[in-house]
């Protein structure tokens, strides 16, 4: 019989996702800077907003790959995933930037995904699927694109992959409805 292997708590993963919440208001201090639209700041703030970015994409593949995975990392990703997008988005809200409603739709899906997951956690776990990794993709760099200081064709670039951004969050947000019932369901005949 093999035992399991104890993972520890201060590992490589977790130390990034933790990096990556701390960058949060670092990245905010930064973006407000000089009344928010400083070519500099907006610079500084796209900086950080890309290497935490990129944090996310590291954290779970060392976690997938070294066997780092605990159950502190699973609920702190994607707590940091969405600090990190979530100030963004209202941050270019406050600024004018960005609608209002575009952060709310975003918000609003994810809060709801996130819910749905707790929901269903007794019956199984909704794992992330292709169509919400492409969502999260689209959402990082038009969001990316919009902290940048803009010009004409920089801005229609971000309209575009936002509009995508936004399809895909709508789309992947009825997915992640439909997986919740289906799997809820499974749960109850399995019982029955």
């Amino acid at each position: 019989m093999t035992e399991a292997r104890k993972v520890p708590l201060l590992n490589v993963a977790n130390i990034l996702t933790m990096a990556r919440l701390a960058l949060v208001p670092v990245f905010l201090f930064s973006l407000f800077e000089a009344g928010g639209f400083d070519t500099t700041w907006r610079l500084i703030a796209f900086g950080i907003f890309a290497v935490a970015s990129f944090t996310d994409h590291i954290d779970g593949t060392l976690a997938r790959k070294h066997g780092l995975i605990t159950d502190f990392g699973k609920i702190a990703d994607p707590i940091a995933d969405k600090a990190l997008t979530g100030s963004a988005l209202v941050g270019l809200s406050i600024l004018d930037v960005l609608p209002w409603w575009i952060t709310i739709v975003i918000a609003v899906r994810e809060v709801g995904v996130t819910l749905l997951r707790f929901w269903v956690i007794r019956y199984g776990v909704i794992p992330a699927s292709r169509g919400g990794k492409a969502k999260t993709m689209a959402q990082i760099i038009a969001i990316g694109l919009f902290v940048l200081p803009q010009n004409d064709v920089l801005e229609i670039i971000a309209w575009v992959i936002m509009a995508v951004a936004l399809i895909l969050t709508v789309v992947t947000g009825i997915d992640y409805v439909i997986r919740a019932f289906k799997l809820k369901a499974r749960a109850g005949r399995a019982v029955a």
